[in-house]
């Protein structure tokens, strides 16, 4: 994880009872405990690790409307105001600047892909725009590419994922949330059918409400529960450098590289075109429903055989309330970082922009992300336990929208009238 992350210190002791327990301390149910917080609604955060351990602190930090489903834009839009206000509602600050982000094309099909996704936003009335490629010179300079365009979203932005969720945790907490981290919730109890409580590693807590926010883990809670929740994970290798002179405050985004500002003046820097997917049993259940996405994106799935199978493989699927469950034995997902891919980024950034070659890395990390099969997440009731409701399957789009989606899933949560329109989250679209 970046050696940069804020720890934040919570309480140890468990309550009895509360009105809505969240499983889950990244963005998104950092969020919402801040949001019921907030309307005076008790609340109780439950955290097997510790807040942002995982996804929420080792993601690039955008927050982008850009290339987003037409539908799940909406929802973006929502999270740029949330983020543009968040300084005065945390009394701190989390590193958002609305710096813009740009896309870049190297082939005509790739531009006609830009190009493709700007007519399926245009009643959105949203800033994006195409970019020729001495407009890309313009904005970034120094670059010795040849791009046939790009788009550009001048309202896009940035965050930094290792103090945001530690700053909203903090504000939650004077708020009113209890947050408590080292804590496992094992499983959910019912009564004549409806949630009544969760069972944890320390003890019992009754309450009205659950809204699961576990990010990649929670495919394996609901399935204890019997709910097949189709997820399956890849894993994005992170650098980030030493302060250096780079081209731009506007992070871009081209087909093998991305780059975009850290707060200290050094760049983060990914191989944009190429993650890891390590073979998981899962592969073998759900695989067909992602049968359209290997179709579009093999080339930009590194797929591997191996140790990480058989890890799985050995990971309990179903245990009782009485017993250890995944949760405990692992506190907190430090994948493998792909150096390769990384050496990879490096080049390729370098080869766009020289001025990287002064670049030094200052650290690097890899992060574990959710997927679903159409890249958009769940954020709705479970039907079959009433009382429960799910926020995850972000598809590594979780930081951008966070705010906005923990805001979704309280209104959710609370029956309340939605922040944006909830049906393309809905659960039963699988």
């Amino acid at each position: 994880m970046p050696k940069t992350l804020t720890r934040v210190t919570t309480r140890d002791e468990l309550p009895k009872s509360t009105s809505v327990v969240i499983i889950g301390g990244g963005i998104i149910g950092i969020s919402a405990a801040l949001t019921l917080a907030e309307h005076n609604i008790p609340v109780v955060l439950l955290e097997k690790g510790h807040i942002a351990g995982e996804q929420s602190s080792r993601n690039l930090g955008w927050i982008r409307k850009t290339s987003r489903h037409a539908n799940d834009v909406p929802l973006a839009v929502a999270a740029d105001k949330l983020w543009a206000n968040m300084r005065s509602r945390l009394g701190a600050g989390v590193g958002y600047k609305q710096s813009g982000i740009m896309f870049l094309a190297k082939t005509v099909e790739q531009m006609t892909i830009h190009e493709s996704w700007l007519k399926s936003v245009a009643e959105l009335e949203l800033d994006s725009r195409l970019l020729s490629p001495s407009e890309i010179d313009k904005l970034v300079p120094g670059g010795k590419a040849d791009w046939k365009g790009g788009i550009y979203t001048p309202s896009d932005g940035r965050g930094e994922p290792s103090i945001a969720t530690s700053a909203m945790a903090k504000a939650a907490i004077e708020k009113g949330a209890t947050l408590i981290q080292g804590c496992a919730v094992r499983t959910l109890t019912t009564t004549a059918g409806n949630i009544s409580g969760v069972v944890t590693e320390r003890g019992e807590i009754q309450c009205d409400q659950v809204l699961l926010a576990g990010g990649a883990w929670s495919r394996r809670f609901l399935g204890n529960h019997g709910v097949s929740l189709p997820t399956l994970p890849v894993v994005a290798s992170v650098l980030r450098t030493k302060p250096i002179e780079g081209p731009t405050d506007i992070a871009v985004g081209g087909p093998d590289f991305s780059f975009r500002k850290h707060q200290d003046g050094g760049f983060i820097i990914m191989q944009r075109g190429k993650v890891d997917a390590p073979l998981t049993l899962d592969h073998l259940t759900i695989g067909m429903k992602f049968s359209q996405q290997l179709r579009f994106g093999r080339d930009a799935l590194n797929i591997s055989f191996g140790k990480e199978f058989f890890r799985d493989l050995n990971t309990a699927r179903r245990w009782h309330r009485d017993k250890q469950t995944p949760f405990e034995h692992t506190r907190v997902r430090d994948p493998n970082i792909n150096h390769g891919l990384l050496k990879d980024a490096m080049h390729n950034t370098i080869n766009a922009w020289p001025i990287f070659k002064h670049a030094e890395i200052e650290e690097s990390w890899a992060g574990l992300i959710d997927v679903t099969p159409d890249s958009t997440p769940v954020i709705d009731h479970i039907k079959t336990i009433p009382g429960l409701t799910v926020a995850t399957g972000f598809s590594g789009h979780g930081f951008g929208t966070g705010p906005a989606a923990g805001q979704l899933a309280v209104d959710i949560v609370l029956n309340e009238n939605p922040i944006v329109d909830p049906s393309p989250y809905r659960f039963d679209r699988f």
